[in-house]
């Protein structure tokens, strides 16, 4: 059974869901109780572990080097620390599946024609919204942790909170009836997200809750946590706001997290605090980088590899500390003093005196295999990259020899480049099949607030995604596939063929076929409106027969 110790679960329930399938059912957020709940310090603790190695803040990396060295020689592991490099592999790693996800940009569309007002629509959230750059930060930050969530929502897309401040309630209520409320999409940070799980399915939700610690300074500099909760359910919003008090740092999962105790609940602000949206589903989707069937947290592009990226910086730093020793290696020799004591010989590094009768002066030195040192440091890197379903070559060069990681290729051909590339295209097609879902389903319900709150008058739509695969295409290969297996036919529309080229919507698409046929009227001549006009008996324009 699970513990309880001042209202709260212990980590047994973590214990718990590894072996069982475990529902909550007591109310994560009220007074008595820990934030963040104790069922997901372990997923907070490690999606902030992984943005540390993200951002190359690997502070307690190092360690790992400097403490085996810290007993027998305290004065090696503090240069170990001052000499501390951080390769930051991690950045490139996780940035291109994001690159190639949304690199080229993807078609949406709703089957209706493009004059319609459910695409029209369409292209409207998809540009307002800057959706392409949503799904490539959102994607970005699924790598690092595992998890990404994309929120719906309709109000106003600007925070004009502040202006409540500087105009009266008349101006500000004036100045607002002029300002147009819309369907907004954006992501929420995962560590930000704590879902309820429905019982008998362990990936799907019954609410979904996004809780934050907001800390406020008062005139006296004072700084008071609060936690703001907003809490999906289907159809609707529940807001509330609770004091927390600073309880401890949970150190267990590699990253210092602090726990907080949940205090007295307080007014949110807000004119109402139960908001009903008007839809059915919850307006918050979850999207993971890589999932499997007895969970619902994602598994992150770097997690797997935390350990190799360690080595390799440890690697660096132990190759940096033997190259700077031998630059100023400890030289020997006899004693250099004066007669008032004082050594008359400067050297850079430490100095041992021998007798005039014992070996002459010269430099310590040692056998620091360095050649073994990089060779352990290219497999490593090799490793990271494979680990990662990611070919070197893939960013220009090779960091770690051809043997570990792939060279370039010399192959021109749309084929043979897929070939090359097909590791990080499985893996991204991986990724795209979550976004797919996720991403449509986002739209769908922008449609449904757009039409219940807004001047949308149509029938929402769930639309399709056309994604690219990243890799640059050969348009002269593919247009000759495209005419043997035709027969010389045509195979696409103008317009399509404009919209697909150079990546714009229907509407501009439209307007470059207007500016293409005005160019052909200018050149050929208005069209004749009736032909036969030139064939009337006699071949004169007035009718008469020739002589």
């Amino acid at each position: 059974m699970p513990k309880w110790i001042g209202g709260n679960l212990t980590n047994d329930v973590e214990e718990l869901n590894d072996e069982f399938r475990t529902v909550i059912t007591y109310k994560l957020f009220e007074e008595g109780k820990q934030f963040p709940p104790a069922n997901h310090i372990e997923r907070i603790s490690k999606q902030k572990r992984m943005k540390t190695i993200y951002d190359g803040k690997l502070a307690e990396i190092y360690e790992r080097a400097s403490k085996l060295l810290r007993d027998g020689s305290p004065e090696q592991a503090e240069q170990l620390e001052k000499l501390y490099i951080g390769v930051n592999l991690a950045d490139i790693l996780v940035t291109k599946p994001a690159d190639l996800l949304v690199g080229e940009t993807p078609i949406y569309e709703t089957g209706h024609n493009d004059e319609s007002a459910e695409q029209q629509a369409l292209n409207k959230y998809v540009e307002q919204n800057d959706l392409n750059t949503v799904i490539h930060e959102s994607a970005t930050g699924n790598g690092i942790r595992g998890d990404s969530w994309v929120k719906v929502r309709y109000g106003y897309r600007q925070d004009y909170s502040e202006l409540m401040n500087v105009l009266s309630t008349e101006e500000f209520n004036a100045f607002i009836e002029g300002v147009d409320m819309e369907p907004i999409i954006e992501h929420v940070t995962a560590t930000d997200v704590f879902p309820e799980t429905s019982q008998g399915n362990a990936k799907g939700f019954k609410a979904v809750n996004i809780a934050y610690v907001e800390y406020v300074v008062n005139w006296r500099g004072e700084e008071n946590p609060y936690l703001n909760v907003e809490r999906h359910l289907p159809g609707f919003i529940v807001y509330e706001r609770f004091r927390l008090y600073e309880n401890y740092l949970e150190y267990q999962y590699g990253y210092p997290l602090q726990v907080f105790t949940i205090g007295k609940q307080v007014p949110t602000g807000r004119a109402e605090d139960v908001i009903e949206t008007g839809v059915s589903d919850i307006l918050v989707r979850h999207i993971p980088y890589k999932s499997e069937d007895t969970t619902w947290e994602g598994v992150g592009g770097l997690e797997k590899i935390e350990t190799v990226l360690t080595a390799i910086n440890d690697r660096m730093v132990q190759i940096d500390y033997v190259l700077w020793k031998m630059m100023d290696p400890t030289a020997y020799g006899p004693s250099l003093e004066d007669g008032a004591g004082n050594n008359t010989t400067k050297i850079a590094g430490g100095y041992i005196p021998v007798g005039p009768d014992e070996q002459e002066p010269g430099y310590m030195t040692w056998d620091a295999r360095l050649d073994q040192a990089f060779k352990q440091l290219d497999e490593l890197i090799g490793l990271a990259f494979m680990k990662s379903e990611t070919p070197q070559w893939l960013f220009g060069t090779t960091m770690a020899g051809a043997e570990s990681g792939g060279s370039g290729t010399s192959h021109t051909d749309g084929a043979a480049i897929k070939q090359r590339f097909m590791p990080i295209l499985s893996k991204v097609k991986r990724i795209r099949r979550y976004y797919d879902r996720g991403i449509r389903d986002a739209l769908w319900l922008a449609q449904q607030l757009d039409v219940i709150h807004g001047d949308a008058n149509f029938t929402p739509v769930y639309p399709k995604i056309h994604w690219k695969d990243g890799v640059p295409a050969n348009e002269l290969e593919q247009a000759e596939i495209m005419q043997i297996r035709t027969g010389d036919k045509p195979t696409i529309d103008q317009h399509t063929a404009i919209k697909r080229q150079d990546e714009v919507d229907d509407g501009q698409a439209k307007e470059t076929l207007a500016r293409i046929e005005g160019d052909d009227e200018r050149e050929s001549g208005p069209a004749v409106s009736d032909p036969e006009m030139f064939r009337q008996p006699g071949g004169g324009a007035d009718g008469s027969e020739d002589e």
